[in-house]
């Protein structure tokens, strides 16, 4: 099997060297630092001619062909620069007051709507010309109250926002504006 002067790697460590002794099963070699190590005969394999096999290798090159090319990915929506963020407002009651706890499920309801029309009323006067109301999903009676409302003002539509960004708690209002 393996006799003195073959070169021989160890096949579970990084070990090379030359037979020195061969004793039934167990081999003894010299490694390339000079360390005498014994082996049992079935954890070595001949390598033969040590020009044979190349161990160099590259960190970079073995790391490039192991790494799965990431997709290019490009956003096909093409923004304007002249676009402007349109303001989005939260009508959850603990955003609008700080104690209301002790309140009536008729109180929220008040504030939330109060505050619904003042942002409307808001950016109908600043020419806005598109906002958000956050109203969350619930049982669906704030927001059946903020369509009700939109509905009395002329020029303006509505409809649920972008649902990735706001999920189904949102509606997205739309004014119609008259050119001055």
């Amino acid at each position: 099997m393996f006799q003195v002067g073959d070169k021989v790697s160890v096949l579970d460590d990084d070990i090379d060297g030359v037979v020195v002794s061969v004793k039934n099963q167990e081999v003894t070699i010299e490694t390339s630092d000079g360390f005498l190590l014994t082996f049992q005969a079935k954890e070595l394999i001949k390598i033969g001619n040590s020009a044979a096999i190349d161990f160099n290798f590259s960190k970079a090159q073995i790391i490039s062909e192991k790494e799965i090319p990431k997709p290019n990915y490009i956003n096909k929506e093409k923004k304007s620069k002249k676009e402007v963020p349109f303001p989005d407002f939260d009508l959850h009651i603990e955003k609008l007051v700080k104690n209301y706890k002790s309140m009536s499920n008729y109180d929220i309801l008040t504030i939330q709507t109060e505050t619904a029309k003042k942002h409307i009323d808001f950016a109908i006067r600043n020419r806005i010309p598109k906002i958000v109301l956050i109203h969350g999903v619930g049982d669906g009676v704030l927001k059946s109250e903020i369509n009700f409302i939109l509905g009395r003002y002329d020029g303006v539509t509505f409809q649920d926002a972008n649902y990735q960004k706001y999920g189904l708690g949102a509606t997205e209002v739309y004014f119609k504006q008259n050119k001055l």
